[in-house]
């Protein structure tokens, strides 16, 4: 292929020395399933987009030091190539911090098992991890460059700095280390388009874009401000926004919408919209917010309200944004393909059971300490982790409390439930009574997501300080992290559904594999397994009621369902043509 190249002049983009203006959609690779990689990108292209956007989740790649997965689902380099094959740009944004609602902002976990440790910044330590990194992906990409006949036109340097710091030294070590390693393409840096986010994010030389959802003339002229001349870029289009546990599903007025990327593309700037298909946070990947008072967990649907739903759904929105892309750069040529199959809606009912606690060997070797470690220092990134320790007695009723519960604490007294505390609740302590002779008490905790933006982001799980009976601290633990990834030595039995932390079967036949939407009636909390793939998170707060399940986890003949119910568990499992992401409610896209 010949090489491409997309460089600026005074006034905007040159694609191979020509006037370019480039209008793309972001997916995130990690988010959807390999086998539908193309079926969504196709889509986006039948929206009329020139270019593509992804970011590369560092946590997805290296989940433990040293070890780097790029093969099957995590294959980015795959993903990237089979853009190219449909005649698209692509745009890739690295980080190594990414926000997207995703865990820690695509940091890995392992990091936060150094708590000296500071994070995006020129701290000797994290950037050695950054080094370590770049020194694996930038050449998985660099095959990719425009330079060397792929579709990559640009590279990101970090994502929304200045709405964390100001260390711009930091960014011009990640310049240098992506310069360096062969990164010969447009380079640039990303911030919100407001006077103090630029201020803090820019890097002097590097072409600045923008990220907003409304004001475009405002928020365009903000970034004339920093940079009179070359071109003008929102590069994360806000035309959506996601959902946290309990609060509505958000949308968007798609006119309005559409409005505003109207207006964008004919003030001559070139957009991202974010998302142009959003996907799934499957299994434990959600990222939070934390708004200075609430702990906020995000749901597992990614689904942001986007052009190109969840299950590839094409929406008003979608119509709308192909007819003004129209009007700017001409008819679309292409056309999408048709919407997968999807199950017929039925019911099936739980044939088995098996209590966790009974589980706990099968799970996770025991590791033993004088205090509880975070999940981190455990060795452990996601799922739940458990705690045991012997309490002595007798003692009368005094109150027992968790410093730093991170994120949701269930407590058992031999074998009871005897409370729940949760980041943030107003409840501080949960009243024990420990009989002659002393009680086993168990905590169970669950990682609910990392914060993935602002400055709580070093968000470490499990306990992370220590457990109290009063003032004093209870020493000597078991301790065995549950990252819940092999469920294959699970012992099922037909024993009747009790409350409490069990998991739950059921089997569903199929003539043929196609899309279903999984929903819980009457379950309360927890996770579910289709055929050993974790598909992600439930709970009766909603706004989500379904969860996605596509079809190529689906097979012909037997296929198996595994739910992780915390508390009250269902007797019914329902399979649903059509997704339920809850009461709608129109987005607050934020203004700057």
């Amino acid at each position: 292929m010949s090489p491409l190249t997309l460089t600026t002049n005074e006034t905007g983009f040159l694609r191979n020395g020509r006037p370019h203006q480039f209008i793309s959609a972001a997916i995130h690779y990690f988010r959807v399933h390999p086998d539908l990689w193309t079926d969504r990108l196709e889509r986006l292209r039948a929206m009329g987009v020139n270019t593509i956007e992804t970011y590369v989740a560092w946590n997805v790649h290296e989940p433990r030091p040293g070890e780097f997965d790029f093969d099957g689902p995590n294959d980015v380099a795959a993903f990237i190539r089979a853009a190219g094959d449909l005649g698209l740009d692509v745009i890739v944004r690295p980080g190594p911090y990414i926000c997207a609602e995703w865990d820690f902002g695509g940091l890995p976990a392992w990091l936060l098992a150094d708590r000296t440790m500071r994070l995006r910044r020129s701290d000797d330590r994290y950037l050695k991890a950054v080094d370590d990194w770049f020194d694996t992906l930038i050449p998985v990409l660099a095959s990719l460059l425009g330079s060397r006949g792929g579709p990559v036109v640009a590279v990101g340097i970090e994502n929304e700095y200045g709405s964390y710091g100001n260390d711009t030294a930091y960014l011009e070590h990640l310049r240098d280390g992506l310069v360096r390693r062969g990164a010969d393409c447009l380079l640039f840096t990303t911030d919100g388009a407001d006077h103090g986010f630029q201020l803090g994010g820019r890097i002097p030389g590097v072409l600045s874009t923008g990220t907003f959802g409304s004001r475009p003339e405002k928020s365009l002229a903000t970034l004339r401000t920093y940079q009179p001349e070359g071109p003008l870029v929102c590069v994360e289009y806000w035309h959506g926004w996601f959902d946290h546990w309990g609060e509505p599903h958000h949308t968007r007025d798609p006119e309005e919408a559409a409005d505003t990327l109207d207006e964008l593309l004919a003030a001559g700037a070139s957009v991202n919209i974010y998302m142009g298909h959003g996907g799934t946070n499957f299994g434990w990947w959600n990222g939070a917010n934390h708004d200075g008072t609430r702990y906020q967990p995000d749901i597992t649907s990614y689904d942001y309200d986007a052009p190109v739903g969840e299950a590839g759904q094409l929406t008003r929105k979608f119509h709308l944004f192909r007819e003004v892309i129209a009007r700017h750069f001409g008819p679309v040529a292409h056309e999408p393909p048709a919407l997968p199959p999807r199950l017929t809606s039925r019911t099936v009912t739980v044939e088995g059971r098996v209590s966790l606690t009974d589980s706990l060997d099968v799970l996770s070797k025991p590791q033993h300490h004088t205090e509880p470690l975070t999940m981190e220092e455990a060795g452990q990134s996601f799922g739940l982790i458990h705690y045991r320790t012997r309490l002595r007695g007798p003692l009368p009723e005094t109150a027992l409390r968790i410093d730093g519960t991170a994120d949701r604490a269930q407590l058992f007294l031999d074998g009871r439930e005897i409370g729940l505390l949760e980041r943030d609740r107003p409840q501080e302590f949960v009243p024990v009574t420990v009989p002659a002779g002393g009680a086993e008490l168990d905590v169970l905790v669950e990682n609910q997501g990392r914060i993935n933006y602002g400055p709580l982001l070093a968000d470490r799980k499990g306990i992370t300080g220590g457990v109290r009976l009063d003032n004093q601290y209870q020493f000597g633990w078991e301790i065995r992290p549950l990252p819940l990834d092999d469920l294959s030595g699970l012992e099922f039995t037909a024993a009747p559904a009790g409350d409490g932390p069990a998991f739950h079967r059921a089997t569903v036949q199929l003539d043929a594999a196609a899309d279903g939407f999984i929903a819980l009636p009457g379950w309360t909390k927890g996770m579910v397994w289709l055929n050993g793939f974790a598909l992600g998170r439930y709970w009766e707060r909603g706004p989500q009621r379904t969860l996605y399940a596509p079809g190529p986890l689906w097979r012909a003949g037997a296929n198996e369902l595994v739910i992780l119910e915390l508390h009250r568990p269902g007797s019914t499992v329902a399979l649903l043509d059509a997704p339920d992401l809850g009461a709608e409610q129109d987005a607050p896209i934020p203004v700057w």
